[in-house]
């Protein structure tokens, strides 16, 4: 086995790790690969000679050097193998609370639980996409990558149909106990998600970018707590129309980015 060590000034944003990720994924070769984003380092260990790695890498433009390649063991392969671990536990608890939410936002008549649990859908579909398997095809990935923006925007999209129908005809005020509760419990859930996260200590972006997108889970599970205590101090839906419109904006948002890891060949 061999490690190769290349410079990537370029290197710098979920962009560039991802599409790395996606050109490097078909090469039978590659054991793992390590990202070293505040050096702007990559580290390839492989099989075989680096040339193939150094072109495909040269074609992405964003000034990759290689610094060194020398024999090595693949240690990082079972830190690999708890981030997969890490990311489907987190997986499965968003795509839980997507339909808890989902469900209760329903119920209630809460278009604030309702648009967080289509954010909880979103963090689920970008954990899905880190975990597809290394040996799908690099035509698969960008296809499901896609598919999964698109569906995003869509759902987003008929949210922000069902706010404006709702501020336009008032009906029943939304059940703001059910809000704070449900919100709570998602709270929680969160905050396990983010504990798992930062417990694994990775550099890898995929991991911090991760952390990222459960601390702003947070916050929006504050401010759906906040909106019920407004629907109930104001006798008002006006307060869970308006965080649900913010949610729909940041779901949005993430299916954009979502959309830009999947470039065209």
């Amino acid at each position: 086995m061999k490690e190769s060590s290349f410079q990537i000034p370029q290197m710098d944003c979920p962009s560039e790790e991802n599409l790395i990720r996606l050109t490097l994924q078909d090469e039978a070769q590659i054991a793992s690969l390590d990202f070293d984003i505040p050096n702007r380092i990559l580290t390839v260990f492989h099989t075989g000679d680096s040339q193939t790695i150094s072109h495909k890498l040269e074609r992405l433009s964003l000034g990759s050097k290689l610094i060194y390649s020398r024999e090595s063991t693949p240690t990082l392969q079972k830190e690999h193998s708890a981030q997969r671990n890490i990311l489907w536990t987190v997986l499965l608890i968003n795509f839980a609370f997507f339909l808890i939410e989902v469900l209760t936002g329903w119920i209630s008549g809460s278009m604030g639980l309702i648009a967080d649990s289509l954010d909880m859908l979103a963090d689920a579909l970008v954990y899905g996409l880190s975990l597809i398997a290394v040996s799908a095809g690099l035509l698969f990935k960008k296809r499901v990558a896609t598919l999964a923006g698109y569906l995003q925007i869509t759902l987003a999209f008929l949210g922000f149909v069902e706010v404006i129908r709702r501020f336009l005809s008032p009906g029943d005020i939304p059940d703001f106990w059910m809000m704070i509760i449900i919100s709570s419990l998602a709270l929680l859930a969160n905050s396990l998600s983010l504990f798992l996260l930062q417990k694994s200590k990775s550099k890898e972006l995929h991991i911090q970018a991760s952390m990222i997108f459960t601390s702003n889970d947070v916050i929006i599970n504050a401010g759906v707590i906040l909106a019920g205590i407004q629907v109930k101090l104001l006798n008002s839906g006006i307060p869970d129309l308006l965080i649900g419109t913010i949610v729909f904006i940041l779901v949005i948002r993430g299916a954009f980015r979502i959309l830009k890891l999947s470039p065209s060949p």
